[in-house]
């Protein structure tokens, strides 16, 4: 196979190219992984309605999400530990996401610290948060993240406890040698402890993340720091709702990639209504499933103001570094583009509803 032509045949390479362990970590979901699938199909069942005879000579895709201006209405999801995609992991995506003029948002789990993410480019970049049971180290983690300069803080919400993955599982999933979650080197809780039969990060989430979280921790967040909430992992509607009563900035709808609650909801669903209950009051975006612009399309025709990519960066990463995810960016920056003239909308503001249809199930 030569250059990849889309992001499907860089998962392809990617596969071929990565360890069996590393590739069943980023590709594995939650249980017999029927979310996984249907995050991929709900977008795929979502039709088009395309217009005909508008000029669609000039079609702009820039956007603007908490205020912060993107090129194109795509950002960069967390994942954690980079690193065994690639040797430079976390700083190679922050260059290319900050060459691509988009949001990189970076994990806890991160191979890198934090510091070192933001080192790596001047590009903008969000800091995802997992809570520790030990207030110090949240607290900590927190406002290292705003003395280095993250924009706003992602608080994952759908991470009670970790999903049982089965592919780690079976693999007994372990972080090879070299290859720690940085961010926690100085409270000591940067390896995780081997654990046959088991996945090692499994083991690590119950002993170290806080399974006891309400929603007394944004009111708790935001008196340590200033930064903008964005909540991540938000489904139903009534939590969205309690979510704009918190005050946060945005909500990332998600299930986590299918790795957390099998057979939950689709995103695309998740999504129409979330949007219906902020009413605009708050932005709104989305993951799971992204491989096309036309995904990208509609969601921004439901309402979102921009979907996030995980897994497809991880396979740029793989096969070609920074160049990788760099092309991967680039395909999905012109399928999008693409897709705006063929359904004959030259700006994301004429994204509406009354482009799509529904299919059945």
């Amino acid at each position: 196979m030569g250059k990849p032509t889309n992001l499907h045949e860089y998962e392809v390479l990617a596969r071929k190219r990565l360890p069996p362990m590393a590739f069943n970590y980023y590709a594995g979901g939650a249980n017999d992984e029927f979310t996984v699938d249907d995050n991929l199909r709900e977008w795929q069942r979502i039709r088009l309605l395309p217009r005909v005879l508008v000029n669609v000579d000039q079609i702009d895709i820039r956007t603007t999400v908490l205020g912060q201006a993107l090129s194109m209405p795509v950002m960069i999801a967390p994942c954690g530990c980079n690193m065994l995609a690639h040797p430079e992991g976390e700083c190679a995506v922050a260059r290319a996401a900050a060459a691509e003029q988009i949001v990189q948002v970076a994990s806890t789990v991160a191979s890198y610290t934090l510091e070192e993410i933001a080192a790596a480019s001047s590009g903008q970049r969000w800091f995802q948060l997992y809570c520790y049971r030990d207030r110090a180290v949240t607290r900590d983690l927190v406002q290292r993240a705003e003395a280095a300069g993250y924009s706003a803080l992602c608080l994952t919400v759908d991470v009670p406890c970790l999903g049982r993955r089965e592919r780690d599982v079976r693999d007994s999933f372990y972080p090879p040698n070299g290859l720690s979650l940085r961010n926690l080197e100085r409270y000591a809780l940067d390896k995780p402890a081997c654990a046959p039969g088991n996945s090692s990060l499994a083991k690590y989430a119950s002993e170290q993340w806080d399974s006891s979280l309400t929603w007394d921790i944004i009111p708790w967040l935001r008196s340590i720091m200033h930064m903008p909430i964005v909540l991540k992992g938000v489904l139903a509607p009534a939590d969205a709702k309690l979510a704009i009563e918190q005050g946060v900035a945005g909500i990332i709808v998600s299930n986590h990639g299918g790795r957390q609650l099998d057979t939950t909801i689709g995103t695309t669903e998740a999504l129409r209504e979330i949007v219906d209950q902020a009413a605009g009051q708050i932005d709104i975006l989305v993951d799971g499933g992204i491989r096309r612009g036309t995904d990208v399309v509609k969601a921004i025709a439901l309402g979102a103001k921009a979907a996030l990519i995980g897994r497809p960066y991880l396979w740029g990463l793989a096969v070609d570094g920074e160049a990788g995810v760099r092309h991967v960016l680039q395909l999905l920056r012109d399928e999008i583009i693409l897709a705006m003239a063929l359904v004959g909308r030259t700006t994301l503001k004429d994204l509406d509803r009354t482009l799509l249809r529904f299919g059945s199930r």
